[in-house]
């Protein structure tokens, strides 16, 4: 077999260190946005959409299918016409809120120096 690597270069055979194990479920741009989103209730995709209209279709499908894989997040799939989809997070899912609420908090705290500190950078490059 190859030298296979999860997307974060860890060989499947080592143990991961948690920080790593973290970021593979809630890492990359969308997964932690999405998260906080549905920390005050359900969602339907279109709502995703008109909250965070940068994202693609394509890639929030992709960051709701991989929560949902990960046993993160609930789809539910109603039988109407035309069909209803809304996502929620999973009793799993809600032990991700102490993270997710601290990651909040330490970005209000600092997001005026990181904006100093790339201006900076800006300014100097």
């Amino acid at each position: 077999m190859g030298d296979r690597r999860n997307k974060y270069g860890m060989h499947p055979d080592l143990q991961a260190c948690p920080v790593e194990t973290t970021l593979d479920v809630i890492g990359g741009k969308w997964k932690g946005i999405l998260l906080y989103q549905l920390l005050d209730g359900t969602k339907r995709f279109n709502e995703f959409r008109r909250l965070n209209p940068g994202i693609t279709q394509f890639m929030l499908t992709l960051q709701l299918r991989e929560l949902e894989r990960d046993g993160i997040i609930h789809r539910e799939i109603y039988k109407e016409v035309p069909p209803r989809v809304e996502y929620s997070l999973t009793d799993f899912g809600r032990t991700l809120e102490p993270v997710i609420m601290s990651m909040k908090a330490w970005g209000e705290s600092y997001k005026a120096r990181l904006d100093e500190n790339r201006t900076i950078q800006v300014e100097e490059g």
